[in-house]
């Protein structure tokens, strides 16, 4: 077991810049997971400020000078980042107050529908069934009311959390876009010269991360806007509500459109029942998923994402638990970085000495 454990050390970690990028990985995890809360603001900044690279960059290669790009960038993120504080986010707040208030009466209606059902279906299972099965549904949702209603309760407190976030966000962009290659530069003076690997890998995750943040960035907005557009021509109660949370379930492949589902289609039954509306509202949304797994997806990411689905759960599930939404919102670019890490791990090749079977043919 030691010449086994000597050997995978000598083939790993015969080289000082893979245990450096070993502790730099290490010590990343660790203050992501333990100050992730406390350092938000400036991971929120540093996000938007990758972002907005791009606009500058786009902005440079037409002649404008990087003083005024920059400038450009950020007066357009404050219009944009004030049109959603004045606009999205009370219209939100008011229809989540809203949808939380109606909660009971969606419950209560439920409760009814789920009485009526043993008479339809009582020759598939026996009224004890059906009680026991409505009893703990009645339970759940009774839960689900007064979870939702203590949310709203103790969601004041966070409003100073709030006020943080609209006052350091803003300031931490500008000096990010204005001191960008100070940064940069000092962030590089704290690495070894020699750094091979790291420049591999870097040279890999750099188009990666910058395709994947704008492309997800892009995909929110398209997905949500035109939810939002097609609830309102729909009439859908709590259209902007259901429109932000179809945009952001697609931050979670595979698992958040499923999940989203459940509400939008609810809210279209306790409006309409099963009408005409409700049927376009199950087409019109059907549609929307469509098109965004089979087309705005392999649009945006078809040279981004190269892993397999069960690695991409895997990847939301682990980073989700440690890092909550931002892990989530990362998780497929940190599993191409822990594939990118790998790929350009250093490696030597151990002898593990004379091969028997060799020895044998040469002796015969």
């Amino acid at each position: 077991m030691k010449q086994v454990l000597q050997k995978w050390q000598e083939q790993y970690f015969s080289n000082e810049e893979a245990v450096l990028l070993l502790v730099m990985l290490v010590v990343s995890l660790i203050v992501g997971a333990t100050l992730g809360t406390v350092l938000g603001p400036v991971f929120t900044a540093l996000i938007l400020s990758f972002l907005l690279q791009g606009l500058v960059a786009t902005l440079r290669r037409r002649g404008v000078s990087a003083r005024m790009a920059m400038i450009i960038t950020y007066s357009l993120f404050i219009v944009g980042f004030f049109s959603v504080l004045v606009g999205l986010i009370p219209l939100v707040g008011r229809q989540t107050s809203l949808f939380i208030a109606e909660l009971p009466n969606m419950v209560g209606r439920i409760r009814e529908l789920l009485v009526t059902l043993p008479e339809k279906y009582a020759e598939y299972v026996s009224p004890e069934q059906f009680q026991i099965i409505v009893a703990r549904l009645s339970e759940e949702l009774a839960k689900l009311a007064e979870q939702m209603v203590t949310l709203s309760i103790s969601s004041f407190p966070g409003i100073f959390v709030v006020m943080i976030y609209l006052l350091l966000v803003p300031l931490l962009v500008f000096f990010m876009l204005k001191d960008k290659d100070i940064l940069i530069g000092f962030l590089t003076n704290l690495l070894p010269k020699e750094r091979s690997v790291m420049t591999a890998i870097w040279s890999e995750m750099d188009i990666q991360f910058a395709n994947y943040v704008r492309g997800k960035a892009i995909e929110i907005l398209i997905v949500g806007s035109v939810s939002y557009i097609a609830f309102l021509i729909l009439g859908l109660n709590y259209a902007a509500l259901l429109a932000l949370l179809v945009g952001l379930s697609v931050l979670i492949p595979y698992i958040g459109a499923s999940v989203v589902t459940l509400p939008v289609m609810l809210v279209g039954y306790m409006q309409w029942g099963y009408s005409g509306e409700f049927f376009w509202l199950f087409m019109v949304y059907g549609v929307i998923q469509f098109i965004d797994g089979n087309l705005l997806v392999p649009l945006l990411f078809s040279e981004v994402v190269n892993l397999h689905p069960v690695a991409i759960i895997i990847a939301v599930l682990l980073f989700g638990g440690i890092w909550g939404f931002w892990g989530v919102f990362f998780a497929i670019p940190l599993a191409t970085l822990v594939k990118a890490v790998y790929n350009a791990w250093p490696r030597k090749v151990v002898d593990d000495g004379p091969n028997e079977e060799l020895e044998l043919d040469a002796k015969a």
